[in-house]
Order: structure tokens, then sequence, then C-alpha cells
């Protein structure tokens, strides 16, 4: 990764933090965004005292003019821009029968358009170096979650976005990754948005017997240096994604069940 600038939205915390810790200690030079220029300054404080070149910026990956504008830093600051990580992310929780249209909205403006954004103006200079476009996807990209549907939409959409990109850049010699971390223990779950919009603030999840954000971020780093086009992480997730392709009636009975078992799920028992 030598020589090599790495682009991550959404890195004030969990995956997107760890993956600049990962990609920097490999000797990239790290650009990192989030909204909040306080979250992510501290993050780039961090870095450097780890020896890691960075160049922290704050951005709004839902607004075009911030996505822009960021590339455009990127590349007046450190040249060039061989790698971006579409990271940035929102959760939701709420049966859809309960849930204001515009919550929906929003999360596909972070998660889909956010990637959109990101990637179509990052990609001449990803062309010019033969470089990668990750999408940090989820399982929820390859089976719809209830109580989730909208945070699903967000990922189907950014896999056959990704997808679309892949097979046009065939010849070009860009990497394109959709990665899908399935249940990880990030930050991402304590910022979900409820119903009407409101930050729910607790996740419905045992964080401690989940694959780390560190963890993760190493798989991603590897599938990366391998080029790779797809990697689904935990066994859960494998089974999930295997199981929905060809046993899909069966999928809604165990997804369900499953869920239905979180701390205060809407679901019956």
């Amino acid at each position: 990764m030598n020589n090599t600038v790495v682009l991550i939205t959404g890195a004030s915390s969990g995956i997107g933090r760890a993956l600049a810790f990962a990609f920097g200690r490999e000797g990239a030079s790290v650009v990192i965004c989030a909204r909040t220029n306080t979250a992510i300054q501290a993050v780039a404080d961090e870095l450097r005292q780890a020896n890691i070149n960075t160049l922290a910026l704050v951005a709004d990956v839902s607004v075009e003019a911030d996505v822009k504008r960021l590339i455009e830093q990127t590349i007046a600051q450190l040249g060039r821009l061989d790698i971006l990580i579409n990271n940035a992310g929102i959760s939701m929780r709420s049966m859809l029968i309960d849930t204001d249209p515009a919550v929906i909205q929003k999360v596909m403006d972070i998660n889909f358009m956010g990637t959109v954004y990101a990637t179509r103006y990052a990609l001449p200079h990803i062309i010019q170096a033969k470089g990668s476009i990750v999408g940090i996807s989820s399982i929820a990209g390859y089976r719809g979650l209830p109580v989730r549907a909208g945070y699903s939409a967000s990922k189907f959409a950014m896999n056959g976005f990704l997808e679309a990109v892949r097979t046009e850049l065939l010849h070009t010699g860009v990497h394109v990754l959709t990665a899908c971390p399935g249940f990880t223990a990030s930050n991402i779950r304590f910022a979900a948005l409820g119903a009407q919009g409101q930050v729910v603030g607790e996740t419905m999840r045992d964080e401690g017997s989940m694959m780390t954000a560190e963890e993760c971020a190493e798989h991603i780093l590897r599938a990366v240096r391998q080029r790779k086009r797809e990697l689904i992480l935990t066994t859960q997730g494998k089974f999930t994604v295997f199981l929905n392709k060809w046993l899909p009636s069966l999928m809604d009975k165990l997804v369900y069940n499953t869920l239905a078992k979180e701390k205060d799920s809407p679901l019956k028992k």
C-alpha cells in the first residue's frame, strides 16, 4: 500500500475507523471523512500518533456538493486517489407500517446516493490509477431483513449499482469489491433511526458475540489486495446468502424467527 491514497467515508468510528488503521499501517496515505469535525479530527490525531499520513475532511455524503469537494480536496492535497471505500452508512429499526417514508429517504440518501456521488466523482482518478472501488454493504443487501426494510433497500441498491459499475469498467483495470460484513460490532446500530427519524440509541443485539470492526477491516484489506469481487463475512452471513438463493421460503421463516428474538423486537415471537 506504499504510495497509495485511500479515501474512506464515514471514518469517525466502527469499521471506517478500523479500515483507516488497517490501510494506514500498510503504508497508505489515508483520507478520512465524516459529518462532524470534532469526531473526525479525533480519529486523525490517533492515526497521526500511529505515524499514518492522514488527511481529515468534513463531508456529508448525502450532499452532492460536499462529496464533489471531498474528491477535489483529496486530489489537490495528495495528488492522486487509488482506493475509494464507500463506508458511510446509517441503519434504521421500525416496522414499515409505523415508518415515516422520510426516514427511508434519509437512509437511501446516505447509504446509496452517498455511494453514487463518491464513486462518480472519484471515478476518473480511480481509472487513471487502475485502482479499487469498495462498497461496504451488508447481508441485508442479499436478504431483506424485517424491521430494517429501508436499510435493506439501500444495500440492495448499492449491490446492484456496484455490479453494474464493475461491468462497465470490465476493460479498464479497475477493481470493484462488494464487502458484506454481516452482523459486526459497530456504532451503526447505536445510531439507527426509529420510525419517526429519532436516533434509537441502543442495539438490539449482543455485541460481544460479533466479529469486531478490526477483524472486519483486516478481511477487507486482504480482499482489496487480492482484488476480489465479493466478500461475505461470518458463517451466519454465508449461510444466509446461500440458503436464501436456494430455499427462500425457508429463509423467510428462519430470518423472522431469528430477528423476533432481538431485544424489544416488534415481531411476534
